[in-house]
């Protein structure tokens, strides 16, 4: 199995042990700066993926594959989701074992889904933007055209996704309730 593989899978499986741990210490142990510092070891997995892609490409003369493109994407979904996956799941576990209120669910029709749909598209948006600059940097970093071109196939493929996203869910849900009456109240806390 490819390194850089293995890098995404266990920064993968350490965001959510450290989240998990974070949650556990802020909710069932009630360690509140414990919790604080766990969850502020989240980004060092990003920067711990960022340079395992660049020592592959940069110090074992590696040709760039697969494997580095996803991982460029991984980190730009990671810093382009990532707090709002843990604002929620901190939401979920609160409710869940420190009987706080119910989470905040996405709306589903309305004015309110469409816009939702929007900040969701405005996220996807700021992954790509991510990758597209991290795919860049270490295309530019490395300074070989043959050994980094698929990367610049990554940042095709990362703005054709960006564009369906855009046409599939906040353009045609804003083309959908056109027409609807607008909500009294959003429902997001």
């Amino acid at each position: 199995m490819n390194i850089i593989v293995i890098g995404i899978i266990a920064c993968e499986i350490g965001f959510w042990v450290v989240l998990g741990l974070g949650l556990a210490a802020r909710y069932l142990l009630r360690l509140r700066r414990t919790s604080t510092v766990l969850l502020l070891c989240v980004p060092i997995l990003d920067v711990a993926l960022l340079s395992l892609i660049a020592w592959d490409l940069l110090a074992s003369d590696a040709v760039a594959d697969f494997s580095h493109g996803l991982g460029a994407v991984y980190l730009g979904f990671t810093i382009a989701f990532g707090h709002q996956i843990i604002t929620r799941v901190d939401a979920w576990f609160a409710h869940r074992f420190a009987d706080g209120p119910e989470p905040w669910r996405p709306p589903k029709t309305g004015p309110a889904y469409v816009r939702y749909e929007w900040q969701q598209w405005a996220r996807m948006l700021l992954c790509a933007v991510i990758a597209t600059a991290v795919l860049g940097g270490i295309t530019l970093l490395v300074g070989d055209a043959d050994r980094t071109a698929e990367l610049l196939g990554w940042i095709a493929r990362v703005w054709l996704v960006t564009g369906i996203w855009l046409l599939g869910w906040p353009v045609w849900a804003t083309a959908k309730h056109a027409g609807s009456p607008a909500e009294t109240a959003d429902q997001r806390p």
